[in-house]
């Protein structure tokens, strides 16, 4: 289960820690030779992220990079927390190469958590971190450490020094391209910047599954488009305002993406009006895989994304997922294979996105349900039950007559 979401209620502490940011990543470091073009990339989604923000700059500086701007650190923090690639995040106070004023800055921070979090404490654990990339810098890590801490520890005497377990840390980053000191990390999503590994289409209902999936998807830097499926008039118009508030709530997590929304009303009424009723949810999904890679094919996205998990309802044994996906003319990708929905819920309340899904709005397979679903679907059966259809003209048809919108780039 995913646990490096970042919390917006321990971002909002970094308000008055630094004045820029230093922005960690992990995974894109171990990519060889292509680590240059995630690194560009995450640097791009980093700019669009913080652009509604002053004066921003954003420079690589060996594995990390450096965030500085007008905008105090605890606001340009919530925003780079949800990009990708991002592993962590700290708000840093750039400083001289001097003793005197890292021992200052070390000095100012402590004395600020100090007074937040452990007023009336007698006894605070507490360390000094050192990172002395710059060679050029006479003392080790160790003797810096040491004289940094013996400027704080006299001005707090219920700091003691505990290097294993410390619950107050400031750490120094001292590098050819400057000197920064911190007291916190706060976390990233992680994962790879969205855009680097190529475009995917997520079949997005209203239920909590597929955003979920969307999220995933994201975070193993695809950029993911989406598309919904729209039975008007047999469901209504709160149907597809629930679908566009979600891929707002997605949104906070991507530059920009495009929604398509397909009428599917005629492709169902077709389908109850000529086909086996046991496998009217069956053809319904097969109908919306045949639309899906129609529409990545024109958009060039390389697969499908679906919410699917296994045995979590009855289209989603391992036969009808079978059936359903050999109607597809892109691979599809089901990110909650094997998540049960508990671990989905608590992701999705984590992300910001089960709030939107339990709004009061039915989806389109809803419409028409048969009482006795088909469990175990087989091909050939499937192939039979559409003979009386003109799925070609049908799927057409709803691909001409879709709705596209787009999410422009955060504001």
């Amino acid at each position: 289960m995913p646990s490096d979401i970042p919390n917006p209620e321990e971002l909002s502490k970094a308000s008055h820690l630094g004045t820029g940011l230093i922005v960690r990543y992990h995974e894109i470091a171990l990519k060889g030779g292509n680590r240059a073009m995630f690194e560009k990339r995450l640097d791009q989604n980093l700019q669009s992220a913080l652009s509604s923000f002053s004066r921003v700059s954003v420079r690589r500086i060996r594995g990390r990079m450096l965030v500085q701007s007008d905008t105090p650190a605890s606001r340009m923090a919530s925003a780079a927390a949800k990009v990708f690639g991002v592993s962590s995040i700290s708000a840093a106070v750039e400083t001289e190469p001097d003793l005197d004023a890292i021992g200052e800055s070390a000095r100012a921070q402590v004395g600020k958590i100090l007074e937040r979090h452990y007023q009336g404490r007698d006894l605070v654990r507490f360390r000094v971190t050192s990172n002395r990339a710059d060679k050029r810098f006479p003392l080790s890590s160790t003797e810096m450490n040491g004289q940094i801490g013996g400027r704080i520890l006299p001005e707090f005497p219920c700091l003691k020094v505990s290097l294993n377990d410390p619950e107050v840390e400031v750490e120094v980053d001292l590098r050819p391209e400057g000197t920064w000191v911190f007291s916190e990390r706060f976390r990233g999503p992680g994962g790879l910047p969205v855009s680097s590994t190529g475009r995917a289409l997520s079949l997005l209902s209203g239920g909590i599954d597929s955003p979920v999936a969307s999220w995933l998807s994201m975070k193993r830097g695809m950029r993911v488009d989406f598309v919904s499926f729209y039975s008007f008039p047999h469901v209504g118009p709160q149907t597809r305002d629930k679908i566009i508030r979600q891929v707002e709530n997605l949104m906070k997590w991507q530059p920009r993406a495009m929604l398509h929304i397909v009428p599917f009303a005629p492709i169902q009424e077709a389908i109850r009006d000529f086909c086996p009723a046991t496998y009217r949810t069956v053809l319904y999904r097969r109908a919306m895989q045949r639309i899906a890679s129609k529409i990545a094919k024109r958009t060039k996205c390389k697969v499908l994304i679906t919410g699917e998990s296994v045995g979590q309802v009855a289209s989603q044994t391992l036969n009808n997922l079978s059936v359903i996906e050999e109607a597809s003319y892109v691979p599809v990708l089901r990110p909650l294979i094997t998540f049960d929905k508990q671990e989905t819920i608590d992701l999705a309340q984590k992300i910001g996105t089960f709030e939107t899904s339990n709004l009061p709005a039915p989806d389109c397979c809803t419409v028409f349900q048969p009482e006795h679903p088909v469990i175990y679907g087989q091909i050939e059966e499937a192939h039979a039950a559409e003979g009386p259809l003109d799925l070609d003209s049908l799927c057409a048809t709803a691909v001409r007559e879709t709705e596209r919108l787009h999410f422009p780039e955060r504001s």
